[in-house]
């Protein structure tokens, strides 16, 4: 009786090639030592900010930094200038600049995105346009039509003026992440009796919550940190934001370094719990809007 057998196959020869998608020692290391140096760089200035607010002001432009460690700045801002009058005016006009800005630029890139209607590119390229001009080119115009319009001194004013600023841009968003979403489902809306404004609010915006919450913290920095229309358009301890009050520590003499880094720690507050209160839906949304067009 002959059997037979069958050949096996050689086993494939070794490589020392190395694995794909894996770093060298050497590599690994270059890369911590980069991140390290970045994260340092990036927190460095606002550690210094903080470690000067809690400084003496003897020692407010010295690097000795935990030598007659104190609350001191922290207790005359608040009790000897009407920071809290600012902070509230500045809590006001963001709050509402947020509010109008997600309504608007939500409402504005979903009729962009969904209809066709007369003058559809032309507002479209209307709202790229105005990305286009400079802060101090706009001051002057903008001024003469709120003084016209008796808002000047006004949050009313601010509130609109940030709006130009904040809406064209997070429409251009809005509308790019809406192209993202199916228009299957506001057939399915249409389908059972919504209206298109209803399919928008019941359908469509709770699948938009990544870009909604890009735009809110869009919309919330810019009437935030804003400086040169709030200084031009507000004037009197009363009316001022917190852009405006920091500029009473600076004169011609000099700075008070800590009530003003005092209160820089105070104001930074705000926009570091509304980034933490969106953060998980920011990387979505910049990335939804920015690849769909």
């Amino acid at each position: 009786m002959v059997t037979t057998t069958t050949p096996t196959a050689a086993p494939a020869p070794r490589t020392n090639a190395p694995i794909r998608g894996r770093r060298s020692p050497l590599a690994s290391v270059g890369l911590h030592l980069t991140l390290i140096v970045t994260s340092v760089v990036a927190v460095f200035p606002v550690l210094w900010v903080f470690l000067t607010s809690l400084k003496p002001p003897v020692y407010a432009s010295s690097t000795d930094f935990f030598k007659e460690t104190t609350l001191d700045n922290y207790t005359k801002l608040l009790d000897d200038t009407p920071f809290l009058t600012w902070f509230g005016n500045s809590l006001l006009v963001a709050g509402l600049t947020t509010v109008l800005g997600v309504f608007i630029a939500s409402t504005t890139g979903y009729a962009v995105s969904r209809f066709r209607f007369p003058g559809k590119r032309g507002l479209m390229w209307t709202l790229l346009v105005t990305q286009m001009f400079p802060v101090a080119v706009l001051i002057v115009p903008i001024y003469n039509i709120m003084s016209t319009m008796g808002l000047l001194n006004q949050p009313a004013g601010l509130v609109i003026t940030y709006l130009t600023i904040a809406v064209p841009f997070c429409a251009w968003m809005m509308k790019g992440f809406f192209d993202s979403i199916p228009r299957e489902i506001d057939e399915s809306g249409y389908v059972d009796g919504l209206t298109p404004f209803g399919t928008f609010w019941r359908l469509i915006l709770p699948l938009a919550k990544p870009g909604i919450a890009v735009t809110a913290f869009y919309s919330f920095i810019t009437a935030w940190g804003e400086v040169a229309y709030a200084s031009a358009f507000m004037v009197g301890d009363e009316n001022l934001t917190l852009a405006g009050g920091l500029q009473k520590f600076v004169n011609q003499y000099g700075a008070q370094w800590g009530p003003m880094s005092a209160a820089s720690v105070l104001i930074a507050i705000p926009a570091a719990l509304v980034f933490l209160f969106v953060q998980r839906h920011l990387v979505t949304g910049m990335s939804a809007g920015a690849v769909k067009g």
